[in-house]
Order: C-alpha cells, then sequence, then structure tokens
C-alpha cells in the first residue's frame, strides 16, 4: 500500500499516536465501539493461541487481549504507534505476552508463513483506509492466508450510511459542497477525513461481498455503536439521564445485529472464517 492514499494516511497518524490510544476511552460514546468490539471479540477469538493485530495502531487491542492470555503480534503502518505501544506495553506489564511488534501493512503480510495465528484481528478501521478496491481485497486476502484453517479473521470498518446520518449535526458546513458529498454517497471515498486525510467507509452489502470474495465466510456481523450516532448528543443523554441510558442500552444491545443497526452505527464489525 504505497499510494497517495497511504500517505497521507501514514502522515494523519504519525501526526496523533495519543490521539488513536485515548479515542476509545475518551468518553461514553467512543467506549461503545470499545466495549462492542471486546465482546465480539470474546465470542469469537479461540479461547488460546497467537493472534495478530493487524494495523492495531498504539496497541490497546493488542495489551487488552494479552491481559486475557492471548500471545499477541502487533503490526501497524506508523512508527509512532509503535513506539507508543511499547510505552503502553510496559506500563501495563504485558511484555511476556508480546510475541513482535511491526511496522508493516496490512495489504503485504509476506513476513508471516500461512497459517501462522490462531486468529487475526483488524480493528478500528484499517481498511476503511485503504484504496483503491483491488488494494482492500489484497489486504482481505493476506489477513485470510496468514490464519489458520478454520479460524476467523475479525474486521472492523467505518459505516458510510451512519455518517452520512451524523452529518447534520456532525458537519453540515460540509453539504454546501454538493458535489463532495453527492461522490461519496455514492462511493463512501472521503479524501478529508480528519482534515486531509482518506477513508473508505462501507456499506455492510459491500463488506461482506468483499470478504466472499476472497473465501472467508461470514459468521456474523454486528453495529457497533448502532443506535447512537452522535457523540454529544449520546455523551449529554448518558450524562443526564442515567436510568434511561441502561434501558437504553438493553435496547442498544437487542437490535445491534439488526441490519439497519449495522449501517447507521459508525463502525460494523464482522467476523469470516477460513
Amino acid at each position: 500500500m504505497k499510494n497517495y492514499e497511504s500517505a497521507i494516511v501514514k502522515r494523519l497518524y504519525s501526526a496523533t499516536p495519543e490521539r488513536e490510544w485515548n479515542r476509545l476511552n475518551q468518553d461514553v460514546f467512543h467506549r461503545l465501539e470499545f466495549d462492542g468490539t471486546m465482546k465480539f471479540l470474546k465470542k469469537h477469538l479461540p479461547k488460546k493461541g497467537l493472534i495478530l493485530d493487524a494495523g492495531g495502531g498504539p496497541g490497546r487491542y493488542t495489551i487488552e487481549l494479552a491481559k486475557m492470555g492471548y500471545d499477541m503480534v502487533l503490526l501497524d503502518l506508523v512508527p509512532e504507534n509503535l513506539r507508543l505501544a511499547e510505552k503502553m506495553i510496559k506500563k501495563n506489564k504485558v511484555e511476556k505476552r508480546i510475541r513482535g511488534i511491526i511496522e508493516g501493512t496490512i495489504t503485504d503480510l509476506s513476513l508471516f508463513d500461512d497459517n501462522t495465528f490462531d486468529s487475526v484481528i483488524c480493528l478500528g478501521g484499517p481498511l476503511s483506509h485503504v484504496h483503491p478496491l483491488n488494494d482492500r481485497k489484497n489486504a482481505v486476502r493476506e489477513l485470510r492466508r496468514v490464519v489458520k484453517k478454520n479460524r476467523k479473521v475479525i474486521i472492523s470498518v467505518m459505516s458510510k450510511w451512519g455518517i452520512l446520518l451524523a452529518t447534520p449535526m456532525g458537519w453540515p458546513n460540509v453539504v454546501k459542497f454538493n458535489s463532495y458529498v453527492t461522490k461519496f454517497a455514492k462511493t463512501g471515498d472521503d479524501y478529508h477525513f480528519a482534515g486531509e486525510s482518506f477513508c473508505h467507509f462501507f456499506t455492510s452489502e459491500e463488506l461482506i461481498k468483499l470478504l466472499k470474495t476472497q473465501c472467508l465466510k461470514v459468521t456474523d456481523i454486528s453495529a457497533l455503536e448502532g443506535l447512537n450516532i452522535d457523540n454529544e448528543t449520546t455523551n449529554e443523554f448518558e450524562r443526564e439521564h442515567k436510568k434511561a441510558w441502561k434501558n437504553w442500552m438493553k435496547i442498544h444491545e437487542s437490535v445491534f445485529r439488526e441490519s439497519f443497526a449495522i449501517d447507521s452505527g459508525g463502525h460494523m464489525i464482522v467476523a469470516g472464517r477460513k
């Protein structure tokens, strides 16, 4: 993945490793992604084994799974993320579970032999930062290649319909540029992600099709933020209406595998079996 899109993605995350580390724990809204992901992982990961965290950034999931007893390999495109990961791994005292901290891209896992890992995770959107489609196909092919037979690749990506639903509350000024928004709604490609970076936003149909074309059998797909599409509104709801929030979370958990919830949230997560 050596192209314009990968260069601007690398530049973005090189400048903000601490922001990415803090992102999943900064407030209730972002915690939904982390908590939902961990529930999904606990359902689909083997009880033990060697896990590749592909595109794992500064290592929040690597560390969490290491605490649970998994042996972990962390791979990421951005050296600044990996340097922060090393510090956080030491801080959390899980060094013995870390089998590698490697700079690399999810489109080229040639460092690893076929059938190396008991599971492969690619979480938070690394696949969303890959362009064009052929490179995304190659990334999924590589993730599949390095996982053992009958084991799972677990991927989360950012949702196109979710971001469009959040537009009136989050970034109405963008809609003034009609040609840009019209193109985004058609392709899912955003060249102004976080200002000046690239992100491809998926539909659930597109994500499932992508895994199937690379011979991964989709066994589960779920929303993460689900019915919560705006961070400020969600955080205020939880803060001001504690009892209502608890009831709302029960509703959220009852529908987060419904197709409308999967496509309307900020992220979706899928498991594919080799």
